[in-house]
């Protein structure tokens, strides 16, 4: 059996992440897992997330035996990895904004952050400025709405109507970062768009990165063939159309469904 990586998020988000890997080691077996049952996890409390992360994420690791965990979700990397690396016995690999990558392209100057607002307030983002873009002005601004503009975009293909207006006032502007990092696993699925309306932004996130990673942990992974499968929590949702035709660009989806109910429902009782 191929070795394999269950990549975790709060909904489509992190296949922004699996494409990288996917494309980086295509013999790789993927399994993608959504927390659809507590979605969108901007909307709460950290003590809840901090609880519920690890239960689904050890149960997912019981279930589907990966040999590494990748935590493709800023928010849920910055509350709960400390939390998963001493309850797993496996490699977890958690996601940071790309500041670190966009101050050494910019060198210097003025450089952006687009995230959650959670995300762009939390402390260690002004930890990363200072480790690592110290020469750098960092602008920052916050979206919920790209969030659910991205879920609607990967199920319709159509560009959000507001994303042009939304934006527009912070990347218009006469001192407008020329570097953004999308600090949300999201955001990236909206980069055709971001780039098609602001050319003239780079665009950085740290998608690449995370599968160089995977890459150095993972031992004997064949040059192709590795599968595809697709787990959602909850069983109230429909089948999750949108992302499993996505990970049908990559290949067959080999097996999906909701992961653990029973547990899973419990769990969900608190969210």
């Amino acid at each position: 059996m191929n070795p394999s990586v269950l990549i975790f998020d709060s909904g489509v988000g992190g296949l922004s992440i699996l494409s990288e890997i996917r494309q980086l080691l295509p013999g790789l077996s993927l399994h993608y897992l959504m927390d659809s049952a507590a979605f969108p996890y901007g909307l709460k409390a950290d003590d809840v997330l901090m609880q519920r992360i690890p239960e689904v994420c050890v149960q997912a690791v019981r279930e589907l035996q990966p040999q590494i965990l990748v935590i493709a979700c800023n928010t849920a990397s910055t509350l709960a990895l400390p939390l998963l690396r001493q309850q797993l016995d496996i490699p977890v690999v958690g996601v940071v904004p790309a500041i670190k990558t966009a101050a050494a392209q910019a060198g210097g100057g003025r450089i952006g952050l687009l995230a959650t607002p959670a995300t762009i307030n939390r402390p260690y983002v002004d930890q990363l400025q200072q480790d690592f873009a110290a020469g750098c002005e960092l602008s920052r601004f916050g979206s919920s709405k790209l969030v659910e503009w991205a879920e609607n975009y990967l199920a319709d293909g159509h560009c959000p109507d507001g994303l042009y207006g939304h934006l527009a006032p912070w990347l218009n502007a006469t001192d407008a970062p020329a570097h953004v990092v999308l600090g949300c696993t999201h955001f990236p699925l909206l980069r055709a768009e971001l780039s098609r309306l602001w050319p003239e932004v780079r665009w950085i996130d740290s998608g690449a990165a995370i599968a160089r990673r995977v890459a150095t942990l993972s031992r004997n992974v064949p040059q192709d063939g590795g599968t595809l499968s697709c787990f959602w929590t909850g069983t109230q949702q429909p089948a999750p159309e949108a992302a499993l035709k996505y990970l049908q660009n990559f290949g067959p989806v080999s097996r999906s469904g909701c992961l653990g109910a029973d547990f899973l429902i419990q769990a969900s009782e608190s969210v």
